[in-house]
């Protein structure tokens, strides 16, 4: 049935119904964009900058926005700058590179965000971003993108699986599990305080 994320139970979800709320209908349409935006953390060397080079190389969009500020390491680098060096090793040019490396969060990635793509592009002129993070992360940050970019901004979401929190085994795992129920209960914190916009979805019955 659908169901506002406002009025869903985080302490009440059963594992189909988390499910749900972090999987459900979130998968690229193949369009073309403006720019690619990936959203850093302390895998997203491994597991996001691939998705991010491949769209790059097929053509969806000219431009990789990497984001991040964390720090994860001795090397001092932050996720931005680690993805961005990679990303150049790996033969994508330094001129279609663009960082932003303050945001220490996923609401910083989006308004950090947003002075860069306006450097780069002028906001207005920007119709679509291509969306790479880790599938359990896609729904908060697709709310957070529509909550503050601009409306007339389209996503492209190409969401990224890990080896523990995917949709078919999350819950065959501690840290899956222990990740999904964390983001599970992010999002509806969120969207109840008014921090990330609410979303109508099928969520299955029991609730």
């Amino acid at each position: 049935m659908k169901i506002p994320i406002s009025k869903l139970d985080s302490s009440k979800l059963t594992d189909q119904q988390m499910t749900d709320l972090l999987f459900s209908n979130i998968k690229d349409d193949k369009q073309s964009g403006d720019c690619i935006l990936v959203a850093g953390s302390s895998k997203a060397v491994e597991y996001r900058l691939p998705t991010a080079i491949e769209l790059y190389k097929n053509g969806r969009a000219g431009k990789i926005l990497f984001s991040g500020g964390v720090v994860w390491d001795d090397t001092g680098l932050t996720e931005a700058q680690m993805l961005a060096d990679k990303a150049m090793e790996l033969g994508i040019p330094s001129e279609d590179i663009l960082i932003e490396n303050q945001s220490l969060h996923t609401k910083e990635n989006v308004l950090a965000s947003l002075l860069v793509l306006d450097r780069a592009f002028y906001l207005h002129k920007i119709r679509r971003l291509l969306v790479v993070t880790s599938h359990y992360h896609m729904r908060r940050l697709n709310l957070t993108l529509r909550t503050y970019m601009p409306d007339w901004i389209d996503y492209s979401l190409c969401p990224v699986n890990d080896k523990s929190t995917r949709r078919d085994n999350w819950f065959l795992n501690p840290y899956g599990r222990e990740r999904v129920e964390a983001e599970s209960a992010k999002i509806i914190s969120y969207v109840k305080q008014g921090i990330i916009m609410d979303q109508e979805l099928n969520i299955s019955e029991n609730l």
